[in-house]
């Protein structure tokens, strides 16, 4: 295994973004390769000159609010008054369903972060005579929407380059469409730092355009004069943001409205227009934050109980399990069994689920094959979201497990370390060039190291349950401390193999790294 020093993570890092044909904002595909976008802002420019209703339909994820804040906030800065509606996770179901079409009855509709898959309310609209415009990203399904204009890069015959970008994207290219159409004088780059809060929440792939925009997006955060970003940099104080502020910190709490009440205090929250709002709301989405986490570590020990470690994948469900966690359980369940993860919640004769993996599989073509059995369902290669008859649950089961059977690519992707870490390169230097390469996510990931035969000097647990672990250690003659973050197991082994990332810990002004344990060989 090489040795990674200072000259080898040099080479490493600025190899990943060599050839990027976006590398700067001025080289980002233009609106007009969307296919129907054309289409698409011509029908809004009427519906603005004949003074129409507009009614943006968003989703309640983060991407999905983000989607809908960027669109209101644009008709609002060129003073066109919209509706907006988010669904609500438990009463109206996921994006323009049939339940959201009864609060709409005249006007023009436009989604965004869904409506692809919406094919029966998009004909109860068509019914009433009001025309849709879809924005999505997902992948599109062999039916497609009544709709007037589809703008997605996933669908045939759009030449929009770079097929992976979010819903929150596809929204701000839509609104950019719409300012050039009208010739309107909006700066487009005052959306950066929601763009990358979405790109990094909806786990997009952290390479090419998605790089560029996260690179200065995270750059607007700090300088950001939203009452809302004002207030997280009051929470934060940090110097500056990286993609695990946004993924570990701010994501979760934004995401916490519509897993476990309503996504429109989130709404309200990026919306605020005062620091007296933006506190207020803020306040009761770390309280809803705090609530998901409680009912999430229950949730997800039920799970464990319920799995057969035998099966090719998780299939497990539940009565009444909360429904805004157990995406979150999935995705915990596939990294602890290293398998794709499949969780239901049964209420009535219904069953909700969520599913997550993290390998070579497409997990929406695996469910596709298993259709037949399901009352609907949505979403692309590592997250979806499914629903049936609970008596079909054991016959999905089985059908998922044989279908994994035959499948011939792998169903975990182990974390990739760049090699052996010469511990006697780390320093303050090594740290600047890791934080450099910033934003790290999907393709792109954080620089992770193996540390080989450590010595095991000191075992302790810490925080106030005693459930991480901090270790002492001893190898190639230097000494140091490693944590591992959720875990209440001590190291009894006198010498470990351990994989870590490593980050600065900055206290009073005291800069020290901080070695932070991925796995225990």
């Amino acid at each position: 295994m090489q040795k990674i020093t200072k000259e080898k993570l040099f080479q490493i890092l600025t190899s990943r973004h060599k050839g990027n044909p976006y590398a700067k904002l001025s080289h980002l595909p233009q609106p007009n390769s969307f296919k129907d976008i054309d289409k698409a802002t011509q029908r809004v420019a009427q519906a603005i000159r004949n003074g129409e209703k507009i009614t943006i339909v968003g989703d309640y994820d983060v991407d999905g609010v983000i989607s809908t804040t960027i669109m209101v906030d644009f008709f609002q800065q060129i003073q066109y008054p919209v509706e907006y509606i988010i669904p609500n996770r438990f009463e109206h179901g996921y994006g323009l369903s049939p339940k959201i079409i009864e609060l709409i009855d005249e006007g023009l509709v436009i989604t965004v972060d869904n409506g692809i898959s919406a094919v029966q309310a998009s004909q109860l609209l068509e019914k009433k005579g009001i025309d849709l415009i879809i924005t999505d990203h997902h992948t599109v399904p062999a039916e497609l929407p009544v709709a007037i204009a589809i703008i997605n890069p996933k669908q045939e015959r759009c030449q929009f380059p770079f097929k992976e970008i979010c819903g929150a994207q596809v929204a701000w290219y839509f609104c950019a469409a719409i300012k050039n159409e009208l010739n309107l004088s909006v700066n487009m780059t005052q959306f950066l730092e929601l763009l990358a809060i979405a790109i990094i929440a909806d786990i997009m792939p952290m390479t090419q355009l998605n790089y560029t925009m996260v690179k200065h997006g995270l750059k607007h955060i700090k300088t950001s004069q939203r009452p809302a970003l004002k207030e997280l940099n009051k929470v934060m104080q940090k110097e500056s943001f990286s993609s695990d502020d946004i993924g570990f910190f701010i994501a979760p709490k934004l995401n916490s409205a519509g897993r476990m009440e309503d996504a429109s205090t989130a709404l309200s929250f990026l919306l605020s227009k005062s620091s007296y709002e933006a506190n207020e709301a803020l306040e009761v989405l770390n309280e809803l934050n705090n609530y998901r986490k409680s009912l999430q570590e229950q949730i997800c020990q039920k799970a464990i109980n319920e799995v057969d470690v035998s099966d090719n994948a998780v299939v497990v469900w539940g009565e009444d399990w909360h429904e805004g966690v157990i995406g979150i359980v999935a995705s915990q369940l596939s990294s602890k069994f290293k398998k794709p993860a499949f969780i239901f919640s049964i209420n009535g004769d219904l069953a909700k689920g969520s599913a997550r993996a993290n390998g070579d599989i497409n997990l929406h073509s695996v469910i596709t094959q298993a259709q037949d059995l399901l009352h609907g369902f949505g979403g692309h290669k590592n997250a979806a979201g499914l629903s049936l008859h609970k008596e079909n649950l054991q016959h999905f089961k089985a059908r998922i497990n044989e279908q994994l059977q035959e499948c011939h690519v792998s169903l975990h992707i182990e974390p990739d370390t760049l090699g052996e870490l010469d511990l006697s390169s780390v320093d303050l230097e090594f740290l600047n060039m890791i934080e450099e390469y910033e934003p790290y996510g999907l393709d792109n990931l954080r620089p992770i190291f193996k540390i080989s035969q450590a010595q095991v000097i000191k075992s302790t647990l810490f925080g106030k349950d005693k459930n991480h672990l901090k270790l002492q250690l001893s190898a190639d003659g230097h000494l140091f401390e490693a944590i591992k973050f959720n875990t209440s197991t001590l190291i009894s082994k006198e010498f470990i193999d351990i994989i870590v990332s490593l980050n600065k810990n900055d206290f009073r002004g005291n800069v020290q790294t901080q070695f932070l344990v991925q796995q225990i060989l």
